[in-house]
């Protein structure tokens, strides 16, 4: 995720999880005929304009009383052109039966699931090079300086990341914060004041679903030409390195890494990238530690959290700098076999110590050290 020097609130990735087809439940024939009604119609009137390869539900189980019904179905898509791997989640929906046929009368997420962007009004559509904006309630103008800067973001990141990846993203821009929220499952106040967040599967793979950048349409059009630049940039990182994040990548080196890509070859300085922790620094308080993952989390519990936007926005720049510094002096290259090293462990445990041997032949406590001295070094 992306979040403005001094955001107000900050949340971790969620993730998209891909299953496989099964076979039809016991007894709902008579429904999955209705529900696959309903499939073709969402796919011929409300998202004619999508490009999509599949859209489908598979009823799984079915409550019954009378001519009513309630049925649980598992929804699955994919987008032509960017998903190798299906899109699925959980749906609810009422059917009324009249003349011997039953009808899908209401369709909505599962309890704890999240909305889908069509659910929210009539969907647009922006193809870019490397882009698919999907917006609704936005002008075009909008959409397609949005599918412009995304676009712009894909060779960046390629140049930064070299290797395997689609060079290609999925951005949905709703209409307001609220909006987002939904998309995500969650409450929108947890996302006011962040740019934007990136959804997708931990660690990928060649079956996995496309990512997706979803807009905080509110937040990301306060942003001048440049800051947009480097939300989509930074988001667009996310996607790239997707396969080689996983549950050993602390927050730290995945949140650092997006940033230093997106900052990578803007001439930004440090004073002016990292403005919380250049005042800390002058103030003779240089952390002692690489930020922890609740740092990242506002209002979190971790050693320089405190529960303010400004501890937040360190830990943001604390990383950062951290993978400046590994691309100043062990090159950019041995930044992006270190982010992959740490990723190919499925627990945290050790992971990071490993790929410091390995990768880097340092310590925690030297590179710790090191670290430290670069703050003051580029911020004092």
């Amino acid at each position: 995720m992306w979040v403005p020097r001094r955001a107000v609130a900050v949340a971790a990735g969620l993730v998209l999880v891909s299953g496989c087809t099964a076979q039809e439940a016991p007894g709902t024939a008579q429904f999955q005929s209705a529900v696959d009604r309903r499939a073709a119609a969402v796919r011929a009137e409300e998202l004619a304009g999508v490009p999509l390869g599949s859209w489908s539900y598979r009823v799984t189980r079915v409550r019954r009383d009378g001519d009513r019904a309630t049925a649980r179905a598992e929804l699955s898509y994919r987008i032509a052109g960017y998903d190798s791997g299906a899109v699925t989640g959980e749906r609810v929906l009422e059917l009324a039966e009249r003349d011997g046929r039953w009808y899908v009368t209401s369709d909505r997420p599962a309890q704890g699931a999240a909305q889908h962007l069509w659910e929210q009004g009539d969907i647009q559509v922006v193809r870019g090079r490397n882009s698919l904006v999907l917006g609704v309630g936005q002008d075009a103008a909008r959409l397609k300086s949005v599918a412009a800067a995304a676009d712009r973001a894909v060779p960046a990141v390629s140049d930064a990341w070299p290797g395997g990846w689609a060079r290609r993203v999925v951005v949905l821009v709703p209409a307001s914060l609220k909006g987002m929220g939904a998309l995500l499952g969650e409450p929108a106040a947890g996302y006011r004041g962040i740019a934007a967040v990136t959804t997708g599967r931990v660690g990928g793979g060649a079956d996995a679903p496309a990512d997706r950048v979803i807009v905080n349409p509110e937040a990301y059009a306060v942003l001048g030409e440049f800051g947009q630049g480097v939300v989509l940039a930074h988001e667009t990182a996310h996607v790239a390195s997707r396969a080689y994040t996983s549950a050993a990548t602390p927050l730290w080196l995945s949140e650092g890494f997006a940033d230093w890509v997106a900052y990578r070859g803007t001439g930004r300085p440090a004073a002016r990238v990292a403005p919380e922790l250049r005042a800390a620094v002058r103030a003779g308080d240089v952390p002692d530690a690489l930020p922890d993952d609740e740092d990242f989390r506002f209002g979190g519990s971790g050693r320089s959290s405190g529960g303010d936007a400004g501890a937040l926005a360190r830990a943001y720049e604390a990383g950062w700098l951290a993978c400046a510094l590994i691309a100043d002096r062990w090159g950019e290259a041995k930044l992006t076999a270190f982010y992959r090293a740490v990723g190919k462990h499925e627990k945290r445990a050790g992971a990071v110590e490993e790929a410091l041997r390995e990768v880097l032949s340092t310590t925690p406590e030297a590179f710790t050290a090191q670290w430290r001295g670069y703050l003051r070094e580029q911020l004092g």
